[in-house]
C-alpha cells in the first residue's frame, strides 16, 4: 500500500528471504511510497503518481520508464537510490512506470558476444569478469547477437557502465531487437549478482562464424 509518512530507512520486509523494493514518490525517500515483493506492470496502480527514489532490500530488480515490461530499462541491486540519475545517467527518460524481479541462478557467468545477428562474425567470450571497455579487449562496440551461457548481466552504451542498460538473463538473443535495443551497440558488460560472490574472471576475443 501507499502511505504519505516517511519512516526510517531499515527493513521494509518482514521476511528477508523475501524479494522486497520500494518505491516513493519524491526524492530522497520522501512522500508516498509502495513496497512490492513481485512484478508490477504498472506501479500507478499502487497510488504512485511518479517514482522519485528507490530502495531496493534485497534483489537485484530491473525496472522500465514504461508501463508493462517495456521500454529503456534500470538495473537495481541492493542498495539506496535517492534520486533518478543513481539509477540511470543516460538522460533520456525520467520515468520509472513498471518492474520485475530479475533471474540470478547461478554464481558462475559466462557471455558471449558476437558482432553479426545469428551468432556470427567476431566472438567475445567473457567468464567471470566484468568488462569496462570492450576495446580494451580489442572488441568494437558492434554486438549483433548474444548468449548468456550462465548468470544475469548488464550491458551498457557507452564505456564505463555509462548510457542505456540492457540486461541479458540467460538465454540466446540473436538481435540487438531481442534486448530491445536500437542499435547493435554495447561498449561495457558486467555482471549481476549477489554481492556475496566476488570471483575474478578473464575475458578473451576470438574470430569465429559458430558457437
Amino acid at each position: 500500500r501507499a502511505r504519505v509518512e516517511q519512516e526510517p530507512l531499515t527493513r521494509y520486509c518482514i521476511l528477508s528471504s523475501v524479494v522486497c523494493v520500494v518505491l516513493f514518490e519524491f526524492e530522497n525517500f520522501q512522500g508516498r511510497k509502495a513496497e512490492f515483493s513481485a512484478e508490477c506492470k504498472d506501479v500507478s496502480e499502487k497510488g504512485l503518481e511518479k517514482v522519485g527514489s528507490v530502495l531496493v532490500e534485497s534483489g537485484p530488480w530491473v525496472g522500465y520508464d514504461r508501463q508493462g515490461f517495456a521500454g529503456e530499462q534500470f538495473v537495481l541491486e541492493k542498495g539506496e537510490y535517492p534520486r533518478w540519475d543513481t539509477w540511470t545517467n543516460s538522460q533520456y527518460s525520467y520515468s520509472f512506470w513498471s518492474m520485475r524481479p530479475l533471474k540470478v541462478d547461478s554464481a558462475e557467468h559466462k557471455l558471449h558476444l558476437f558482432e553479426s545477428p545469428g551468432f556470427t562474425g567476431k566472438k567475445m567470450e567473457i567468464v567471470d569478469d566484468d568488462v569496462p571497455s570492450l576495446w580494451g579487449h580489442g572488441f568494437q562496440d558492434r554486438v549483433a547477437s548474444v548468449k548468456a551461457l550462465n548468470g544475469t548481466w548488464v550491458g551498457y552504451m557507452y564505456p564505463g557502465y555509462r548510457g542505456r542498460q540492457y540486461v541479458f538473463e540467460r538465454g540466446d538473443f540473436k538481435h540487438w531487437n531481442d534486448w530491445d535495443s536500437p542499435a547493435p551497440q554495447i561498449q561495457s558488460v558486467r555482471r549481476v549478482r549477489d554481492m556475496q560472490w566476488h570471483k575474478r574472471g578473464s575475458a578473451a576475443t576470438s574470430f569465429s562464424t559458430t558457437m
